[in-house]
This record gives C-alpha cells, structure tokens and sequence, in this order.
C-alpha cells in the first residue's frame, strides 16, 4: 500500500474522510445503495487490513465467456477485527478463501465477502488465497460501462478486455477494491489459446506451453497500481518495439501491442509518443513506471488507461476517432489523454471516487500543456477555447464520499477541470512559479492516494497563497463564479463597479479587462469596489473570456454608492 506511513489506513485515513466531508461538503447529492456503501466506505473489516500485493491466475473462457482462477493476497493485519472484507461482484462467486493454508468461512453482503477471522490473528503479514468462478458481466459500452469486453478484431480473431473504472476492479477478481489501498506490486498470470496473444499490466517474465493447444503468460507490476488499472488482454497481436531516450539518458521501452499487418501504420502514427514524453517529463518529471516500460495495446473500445499497459482503439485517427480537436491541430487524443493519466491517476491517485475531479481535471490540462508545448502558448490558449463549450455546469465536481461515487452527470472533472488549472495560472500570474508548483505538487504525490484537501493544501504552499476558496468554490458548487458589474459613461473613458457573486467569501480569481486592443489587471473581491477606466470606453469594454472562466452579470438600476479609486 501506498500511504507515507503503514498505519496511516487504519487511523488517519479513516479521520482525515471525517474531516473532509465536514469541511469539504459539495453539494451534490444523490441516493446510494447499502451495495454502494460497502464498496465505496471505509470501514473497520478493511482498515483492518494493507494490502501489499496480488499474485493473480485465472483462465478465461473465450467460447463461454467465463472465467475462474485464483488470488493471493498478501497484506499486514492492521488492528484487531472479527472480519475482513474482500469484494467480488455478482454473478461472479467466491468458492473458498484460505488464510494462511486455513480454510475459513465468510458471509455473503451484496458484492461483499466478510471473512471470518481467527481471534487470535496476529498483527503481522498473512496470505489471503481467494479461489472464484463465473460468468462476469459484460461490457456494453467499453470504456463508460464495466464488465469484461468479448469482441472480435476487424480480421475476426478473438479479443478479450477489461473495462472497469467506476464499477470497480471486483467485477472481475476478488480484491480490496477502494482506491486508497494499491499494492506495492501486482503478478498476473492466465491461460490463452496458442494461437493468440496474452498481455498485461508490466513486463512479461515468461509464458510456458500447457496441453491442449495452450499457452501460459506471466506478467509482472513491479509498481503500485489501482486495482481498476490490473488488466488483460488476449487477442491477434504482434509486438512492435520501440524505444524513449529521456532527459537523463536512460532509454524507455515502448511496447506496442497491436493487430497483425499494422506494422507501418503503427510506426508512423505511434512516433507522437516520444515527443508527449517528451513534453510530460517537461512539465511533470520522468515517466513514472520506467522499470516497466510504456504500452499500447490496439483494443475495440476506445481507450482506457491501464497501467503501463493503455488500451488504445482511436483507430490511429487524428483527434477522438477523426474530430473534437481543432482542425489546424494534428495529434491522437487518446494516446494524449491516456498517457496523460500515467501521471495523474496511476501515479497520483484518488483516494475516494468522490476526488477524481484530480485525475481527469489535470490530465484533460496536460493535453493542453501538450498543445502548448509543441506549438506554442496561443494555441494551447486555442486548445481551451475550443474544450469550453464541453461545460456543462449540471453537477458539483466533488463528489460524494463513501459511496463508490461515479455519478457525474456531465464531463465537467474533465473541461471545467481544466479551466479550473487554466484560470488559476493566469490568476498566480507568473508562469515560473505555476510551472514550478505544477511539477513539485505532482512530484510530492506521486505513488500515493490524496484527497482534494491535501491537494489544494500542498498547491496553497507551492504558489505562496491562499487558493482554499478558489478550490472550494470551483469543486463545492456546480456554477460558475458570477462576476456582476455596472459600467458607467465617464468624462473620460468609463467607470466600473464590479464584485464576484460567490457563496465562498475569500474567492480570489482575478479578471482582466480589455478596449479590443490591450488588457489590464484587476482583482475582484466579494465585495463591491469601483475603478475609473480611462483607456475604455464604454461601447469598447470586454472581459477577457480566453484566461479565466467565470459568468458575466451586466446589472441594471442604480450602482452602489463607492468612493472612486
């Protein structure tokens, strides 16, 4: 498990979700099921318990569309318990669980396994083997729903997947499955006809030929790792190779796993991954899973970020499947975005679904970075212009906690997200600093589970204030800041009167105002203050929509009475 110190599952993850819900309440919200409750919420049978790692062997059944196998866990016994819980969706059944080479007895709750423990269990390292079998569920529509993927490449030949974000790593394997505990490391191991390809998550250690026309493959996570990210593929593959040189020197492999016959198309359109590399390690530091190598593996879903290992099936188009990028731009979303998420999401993780906002918000800012960073600042300012009509405003971006929350009504964790990271760089004003404090606040997390408060707290540090409020009023509430303001004719130029209309009294985003030819600074408050604007007249007055994002009240009547600055 992934947190500072050992204990920190069993004592201050449990006081640190108290704390946030009592300072950080959004105002979402929504009607959970007792089912939701036990996968989202961390009670006593988990805290119990660390995990610190998965050694996995299954075999799936391509014809029937099932699967059985096997699961170790490894893990420390953290505090006296009765129980431990282990999660495993229906229609998936768990046939035994033996602790320490005992068999014990366990009790079914929903899509949870409450194992009985021996009274005497003693607060040190045990083993946890899960022995399981069943017709999993499938998925509909990979990536947005969960369930195993069973599809057939465009030459025919079988393809089996994954997709399981949001409903959770135990719609296919018995686990622990709440993001605030990932292993240490993960070892999966399946069987698959000879005639095709298994892969998975890190580097593959060895495959060994079975009877009956099989094949075996071993693979091996040496890093942490969400239990949503573990994954499999099987399908008609061939390997091309490839290589990163970074910063430093050291030489990255980039496996591409992908169908037969694709070889030079694959060559020329997968050669943008070294310069998104290239650029992420800019921004952000060294690709986090070096040791394991970067992947992409072609499936028949769109993308999923999977560990080391991203699906990818934009069909080696430019943009999402041919579009929703500018036209003078020319790059692979999904190859982008995924890969974006190595760093924000694998590395940086959510410790509550109810925080994802921090996974999506900064890896959708990471594409523009990477406009950026390959054009120029104008056309990542460009790149934002075009994602903003995306807001939607339906929901709150913090989530609920202790639900297994996966219930945004719209993409705002994504656009507005990024918009949210776009207005706070303009609002900080000096782009050293933001591009510091950018790459230490990821560098102070990465490998770890955070909550939204760690976050913003560590931000607030980086960049020498205070953007409590500004985080707040962004993530608590699903409107946008409302700047109000009265603009008056003046013997010269023009006078303005203008407050931010918000329920967090400190918000503090500043605002540029403009003539159609230059810009000038000011900074709203929540309370009404008024500056005379000789440069602007009043039927040239704008407000500058491209550098922060805000909604814009004109009012009507009479001003409040101020004393003129």
């Amino acid at each position: 498990m992934r947190f500072i110190t050992i204990c920190f599952i069993s004592v201050l993850c449990a006081n640190l979700n108290a704390v946030a819900q009592k300072e950080w309440k959004s105002e979402t919200t929504g009607t959970y099921s007792h089912a939701d409750s036990l996968l989202g919420s961390l009670r006593p049978e988990r805290t119990c318990y660390d995990v610190n790692y998965y050694n996995m062997d299954f075999v799936p059944n391509i014809k029937e569309r099932t699967i059985s196998g096997r699961v170790k866990m490894y893990f420390m016994f953290m505090h006296p318990s009765k129980e431990l819980q282990i999660d495993l969706q229906s229609p998936l059944y768990l046939d035994s669980v033996l602790l320490d080479n005992v068999k014990l007895k366990f009790r079914k709750d929903g899509n949870a396994y409450f194992i009985q423990l021996p009274n005497d269990l003693a607060l040190t390292q045990h083993q946890l083997i899960s022995y399981y079998h069943g017709k999993p569920i499938v998925a509909k529509n990979a990536p947005w729903d969960g369930g195993l993927v069973w599809k057939y490449d465009r030459k025919g030949a079988p393809f089996v997947g994954v997709a399981c974000q949001g409903n959770g790593a135990s719609i296919w394997w018995p686990c622990k499955d709440h993001p605030s505990d990932e292993p240490d490391s993960v070892s999966v191991s399946f069987v698959v006809p000879d005639t095709l390809i298994g892969v998975s998550n890190g580097n593959l250690r060895k495959k060994e030929a079975l009877s009956g026309n099989r094949m075996k493959y071993f693979w091996h996570c040496s890093y942490p790792i969400n239990a949503y990210n573990v994954t499999f593929y099987i399908g008609n593959f061939m390997l091309i190779k490839d290589h990163y040189v970074n910063f430093k020197g050291d030489s990255l492999d980039l496996d591409y796993w992908v169908q037969k016959g694709s070889e030079f198309k694959v060559r020329l359109h997968f050669h943008q991954v070294k310069g998104m590399l290239h650029a992420y390690e800019h921004y952000f530091g060294p690709y986090p899973y070096f040791n394991d190598g970067y992947a992409l593996v072609e499936a028949p879903f769109l993308g999923m970020e999977h560990q080391g290992a991203i699906a990818y099936g934009n069909g080696y188009n430019r943009g999402y499947l041919g579009g929703r990028i500018p036209d003078d731009l020319n790059f692979d979303f999904i190859i982008i975005h995924e890969s974006g998420h190595e760093y924000w999401g694998n590395s940086v993780s959510a410790a509550d679904p109810a925080d994802s906002w921090i996974q999506e918000s900064f890896t959708t800012y990471m594409e523009a970075l990477y406009v950026e960073w390959t054009n120029n600042k104008q056309k990542g300012i460009e790149y934002l212009v075009y994602q903003k009509p995306e807001i939607a405003n339906k929901s709150a971006m913090l989530g609920i906690r202790n639900v297994n929350y996966h219930d945004h009504e719209d993409s705002d964790i994504y656009y507005k997200g990024s918009w949210v990271l776009h207005s706070l760089r303009n609002t900080v004003n000096n782009d050293s600093l933001w591009f510091s404090a950018l790459k230490a606040l990821y560098q102070s997390f990465a490998g770890k589970e955070i909550f939204t408060e760690e976050l913003v707290a560590r931000f607030n540090v980086l960049l020498k204030s205070d953007y409590t409020a500004y985080f707040k009023q962004f993530l608590l509430y699903k409107n946008q800041p409302v700047f109000e303001y009265y603009l008056l004719p003046a013997k010269k130029g023009s006078r303005l009167i203008y407050r931010w209309n918000v329920k967090e009294k400190g918000f503090n985003m500043h605002m540029r105002i403009g003539n159609g030819t230059d810009f000038w600074r000011i900074r709203p408050s929540t309370s009404w203050q008024t500056t005379n604007l000789p440069q602007i007249k009043v039927e040239n007055f704008i407000l500058d929509e491209r550098s922060f994002l805000f909604e814009a009240i004109k009012m009507t009547g009479s001003p409040p009475k101020l004393n003129r600055k």
